[in-house]
């Protein structure tokens, strides 16, 4: 929400110049109704149980893309009554300018939402990253730094870049190695209805168990890993080679209108947006990387699907599914009498 009011107070600071209606207020009901859309896909799909107890929820659920969707149309009407002549092309600047904003934040910040449901270390170990290679950039570019990397930063240079990849990379190995041995970190976040709470108990999985690699001889014979500590040096890569690339954007940005931070919010740092301009970057990356890669059925999900279903078709899954196990011959069929 900071990082939405710091983009929209910058183009505010264009906009009210020329006294037109309504952009502010536009701008946060959009905030507003794209939220109300996220948001209650999560609930739909991790809260199923819980909602199939609530009558009042069961009807904002069913028909909660119906209501987001005239949500949106009723933002929409208002923005075209709002249009006054000789601004058009402005007014639509701002459109475009708010839309591009949500984009930036809200939907980045959902994926960061659906990276902690399948577990805080697929949080912990990408932010990190991105904080450690800030860190050790800065620190290698200022002892060693000679050769300017990009026109957009000056103060980036090569030796900075190219010492904060391994600085990253040994990094996020070693903490993927540490939160790797608990629960807490490694297990998917899951509602429980029964005990009303998130529960983040499970067997872990393959990803966060020792495993036993063979080296060339003139390293070591074996070495034993968490193979989450492979995918680890893939999500340090990113963090230290493409997540930069964020902060470039960015300063592309404030120099295209000729400010030195997003905001003041905080002293000597600059806004908030200042500090999550690669933080984004990195979050969808960590969500496409966990869809393409990792993720496999949840068999939690789909238990919580098949709960809210009618009691017919739940008896139609159990047959078929009955019928299927019986086929591969992983269940007996029953003797008849």
């Amino acid at each position: 929400v900071k990082c939405f009011h710091e983009i929209i107070t910058i183009g505010y600071r264009v906009y009210r110049s020329y006294d037109l209606p309504w952009f502010r207020t536009l701008s946060w009901y959009f905030l507003l109704c794209v939220n109300y859309f996220f948001y209650g896909e999560t609930v739909a799909d991790y809260f199923a149980t819980f909602v199939q107890r609530e009558e009042q929820l069961q009807f904002l659920i069913r028909y909660h893309r119906f209501i987001s969707f005239a949500l949106y149309l009723a933002g929409f009407c208002m923005f075209v009554l709002s249009l006054v002549k000789k601004h058009y092309r402005l007014q639509f600047y701002m459109f475009a300018w708010t839309h591009v904003t949500l984009l930036i934040t809200v939907t980045q910040s959902h994926l960061v939402i659906q990276n902690l449901f399948e577990g805080m270390i697929w949080f912990l170990v990408p932010i990190s990253s991105v904080i450690c290679n800030d860190i050790t950039a800065y620190l290698f570019g200022f002892f060693f730094g000679r050769t300017p990397l990009i026109k957009l930063s000056p103060k980036k240079t090569w030796e900075g870049f190219i010492g904060g990849f391994f600085s990253t990379v040994v990094f996020g190995f070693t903490a993927a190695y540490v939160l790797s041995k608990y629960q807490y970190f490694v297990c998917p976040v899951e509602y429980r209805s029964d005990v009303n709470s998130f529960i983040t108990e499970c067997e872990p999985s393959e990803l966060f168990r020792l495993q036993s690699y063979e080296l060339p001889p003139f390293l070591w014979e074996t070495v034993s890993l968490y193979p989450f500590q492979i995918h680890s040096v893939a999500l340090s890569a990113f963090a230290s080679l493409i997540g930069p690339f964020g902060g470039f954007f960015a300063s592309g940005f404030k120099r295209a209108f000729k400010i030195k931070d997003f905001a003041n919010t905080i002293p000597g740092h600059g806004g908030i947006m200042d500090r999550f301009d690669c933080q984004y970057l990195m979050a969808t990356f960590v969500h496409v990387y966990i869809t393409s890669f990792i993720r496999g059925p949840n068999p939690s999900k789909v238990l919580q699907q098949l709960l809210v279903l009618q009691p017919e078709q739940q008896l139609n899954i159990y047959r078929t599914l009955k019928t299927h196990l019986i086929e591969k011959g992983l269940l007996q069929p029953a003797l008849k009498v």
